[in-house]
């Protein structure tokens, strides 16, 4: 026993430095882990590292909303276009907003773990019988959120555009020879990392002066992102090629809440919350209907075999911990960093985190012997596609469709 909680704290101290470190993906560590587990099995059992791992997600999951606020802070003339972390953020409330997402991530991965039994229940047969329609569900989802993300029909022309293409090239890119770690790795940290970074420079942005007092009430509105991020993010560790952006659009509908006026701590709460519960439920969803729904899902049951029900209630029990443990150490650095940033020269630490996920991308593409032009025509494009959004003014979840789009044309058969 003593072996799986020390596996859970280093866990989630790893989790802690890939969260808060942009360009670093938990799928990445999860994979050199993987790839060295031969040699660790010798040393320890596959419980302990797959309680690493699923520790690590978990703390990632949390810590990661630190960097994404403090990081890419935009101006106030686009505040009703950013999310609510970083309205948050320019109305100095930063504390707050770090305890908002401490507290979705915690109660929701609760909310996950007590409605465990009705999903062991419903949905095993449930996925048996939506399986062959899975597709049309991943497209009527992707209809729903043009929709519902776009103000006008300017913006929703340009929304499905952004879906498409970013679609072509997710599947060129996850069908080249790259593995899919470094392909995701430099699509992503292209779309959302250094595109909003750039964008940022770009307006001359800086970080307002954040408050020493707070004002933190759990009111109905919290409560209902914390029952929603959890029944969200169970359906997002379902369902394949969903990301956070679809899967706190769902918590957004299932709260009643919005992403602007006075709701807006409530839908914090709730994003924060699909983050936490997915990266349990994605790695439940192997036993309850066999297949693992995230990269760390895919190594963890790789090393143990399949989940059985001894199992389960391991990674329960280190679920708890973890996210019990990265809620404080997400209070504590969130609070010292809200203080620190504004001491930091905002535009040169912008400069530096854009050449350090440029080198990651570079460092991995070169340690699997890669096409150095393919990787940066990928980049390049990623980046370019990450900054329209900002200057057409829609929403940046539409480009998901770099993961959805290959799960639809997957699960139709065409491929």
């Amino acid at each position: 026993m003593f072996d799986l909680i020390f596996a859970c704290i280093i866990g989630v101290l790893c989790g802690v430095v890939t969260g808060l470190i942009p360009g670093i993906h938990v799928n990445t560590v999860g994979a050199f882990v993987f790839s060295a587990s031969p040699f660790l099995l010798y040393s320890y059992s596959p419980e302990v590292l797959a309680v690493f791992l699923l520790s690590m997600s978990i703390s990632h999951a949390l810590l990661e909303f630190i960097p994404s606020m403090f990081l890419g802070v935009p101006d106030e003339g686009t505040v009703l276009s950013v999310m609510p972390g970083h309205y948050l953020l320019l109305q100095g409330r930063g504390k707050e907003a770090i305890r908002l997402v401490s507290l979705g991530g915690f109660g929701a991965m609760i909310v996950t773990i007590l409605l465990l039994p009705v999903f062991m229940i419903v949905l095993p047969p449930l996925y048996d019988i939506l399986k062959p329609y899975i597709w049309i569900i991943l497209s009527v989802t992707v209809v729903y959120m043009l929709y519902r993300l776009s103000r006008d029909l300017k913006s929703l022309i340009w929304s499905l555009i952004l879906f498409i293409f970013s679609g072509i090239m997710g599947w060129t890119a996850l069908n080249s020879p790259l593995s899919s770690s470094v392909s995701l790795l430099c699509i992503f940290s292209g779309l959302f990392g250094v595109s909003t970074l750039l964008y940022s420079l770009s307006e001359k942005s800086v970080m307002p002066e954040q408050s020493e007092q707070y004002h933190l009430e759990i009111d109905k509105d919290i409560l209902k992102g914390i029952f929603a991020g959890g029944i969200a993010g169970s359906i997002l560790g379902f369902l394949p090629g969903m990301g956070p952006a679809q899967g706190s659009l769902l918590a957004q509908e299932l709260s009643g809440g919005s992403d602007s006026g006075s709701e807006r701590e409530g839908f914090l709460v709730a994003m924060s919350g699909v983050n936490a519960s997915d990266a349990l439920f994605s790695l439940i969803a192997i036993y309850l209907i066999g297949n693992p729904r995230s990269g760390i899902a895919v190594y963890v049951n790789q090393l143990l075999q399949g989940l059985d029900f001894n199992h389960l209630l391991i990674m329960i029990f280190s679920s708890v911990i973890a996210v019990s443990m990265s809620m404080i150490l997400c209070i504590k650095l969130g609070d010292y960093l809200s203080y620190s940033m504004q001491k930091i020269n905002y535009e040169k630490l912008s400069w530096v985190v854009i050449i350090f996920m440029s080198f990651l991308v570079v460092l991995f593409a070169l340690m699997e012997n890669a096409n150095l032009i393919f990787i940066f025509v990928i980049y390049v494009t990623s980046i370019a596609m990450g900054l329209l959004p900002h200057y057409l003014d829609i929403n940046k979840s539409h480009l998901m469709g770099v993961l959805i789009v290959p799960a639809i044309v997957v699960y139709t058969g065409m491929a």
